[in-house]
């Protein structure tokens, strides 16, 4: 098979619209299918007995533990209700950009990655290049960690990896840690006329919500510590981002859903913030059962992302610069898979192609230098390897 370009892999693999509530197995049969023709064993991970999300994983290079892991994800998220002004899952250049889904956040990294496993196999490397593309990133990291525990044993240990996500090329070693709650608010109900004899679901969640103003208010008030103040903001915070519920304006509501998420600077503790906003749920609830005994509100774990924490001496930090040569430190408050990494024990850290700005967006893009610094990335890397 003929060794496709970056360009050409990226326009590849964001003509698989890979949404997150959608499969993703299109695109992960063609990657291996790719990485066979040109001699490399892939290795799957399915999500679940459905069988409609994978995780894919490869290694080229002497069998040994040691090397680097290039880590991206394959899902992206939604493009519904956005303004494009070109078809989102078609690579379109213009004004020295290159639109579509995924370009920025993170098929473009993906597909350098891709070239640079395919590279390392036709040139030889004597250090140990693997590839890892996961599912689900983009509804709270929960595909890495079962993809990272299936390596193990599989493929050799790699001693650092890099997760590409948009740093414009810049060495991040640190980023803040993401929890969720799903919450469901129960109430009982009648006519609101009669409102004091039922429950509002969705007025009792306002207390909820209230209680996240209030602490964001606090948080920001007050000082922060040293790992803290390196952060944009420099404070952990709550926040619910979509809400649904209830079932007519003269109605008290039955029920009222949303996500409380959390982002927390690494100097605290994940579990500390879903502690303190279950028992304020839980003095809401016993306000609500004081009205009626059916009411309730239920708390379920959503998702949990570790931090990222700066290494002392970080061994993937100090082969970045390497390559990049740049020696900034760089944290950003967005959650990644590299947290996940690290507590499996790699040394981790961000660096990939293009701007966190652009993702998410309608008409999202990478510039085409940011894209070709990646490859140029990925030249020195194959050269680090090689040597």
């Amino acid at each position: 098979m003929t060794i496709m370009t970056p360009y050409e892999l990226m326009e590849k693999l964001i003509s698989f619209p890979t949404v997150s509530r959608d499969p993703n197995t299109d695109l992960i049969d063609w990657v291996e299918s790719y990485l066979a023709a040109h001699g490399i064993v892939s290795h799957r991970h399915w999500r679940d007995e459905a069988r409609t999300h994978c995780a894919l994983f490869a290694h080229v290079g002497p069998e040994i533990e040691g090397g680097v892991v290039l880590s991206g994800h394959t899902d992206v998220v939604p493009v519904d209700g956005q303004p494009w002004s070109s078809d989102p899952f078609t690579v379109t250049e213009r004004d020295g950009k290159y639109f579509g889904r995924g370009t920025c956040d993170m098929k473009g990294f993906d597909a350098l990655a891709i070239w640079a496993l395919v590279e390392a196999k036709r040139r030889g490397v004597k250090r140990p290049l693997q590839i890892a593309l996961s599912y689900d990133e983009e509804v709270g990291c929960t595909g890495a960690p079962a993809m990272i525990e299936a390596m193990q044993g599989v493929l050799p240990k790699a001693e650092l990896a890099i997760i590409g996500e948009p740093s414009l090329m810049k060495c991040v070693n640190g980023h803040k840690g993401g929890v969720g709650v799903a919450t469901h608010v129960v109430g009982f109900e009648v006519h609101s006329s009669i409102m004091h004899r039922g429950v509002s679901a969705v007025m009792e969640a306002a207390k909820l919500l209230e209680w996240a103003n209030e602490v964001n208010a606090e948080n920001m008030a007050a000082t922060p510590d040293a790992l803290a103040a390196m952060f944009d903001p420099p404070w952990s915070n709550a926040h619910v981002g979509t809400i649904e519920g209830g079932t007519a304006n003269n109605i008290t509501a039955k029920d009222c859903k949303f996500i409380m998420g959390f982002r927390v600077v690494p100097s605290e503790n994940k579990q500390d913030w879903v502690e303190r906003y279950t028992a304020r749920a839980r003095e809401v609830e016993a306000e609500m059962q004081a009205i009626h005994p059916e009411a309730r509100i239920d708390l379920t774990g959503f998702f949990d992302v570790p931090g990222l924490k700066p290494e002392e001496h970080g061994v993937a930090e100090n082969f970045v610069r390497r390559l990049t040569g740049d020696n900034a430190s760089h944290v950003v408050s967005y959650g990644t898979e590299a947290g996940q990494f690290q507590e499996a024990g790699y040394s981790a850290v961000i660096c990939g192609p293009g701007s966190i700005e652009q993702a998410h967006q309608p008409d999202e893009y990478i510039t085409i230098a940011e894209f070709e610094a990646g490859q140029r990335f990925m030249e020195r890397l194959l050269e680090e390897l090689a040597a």
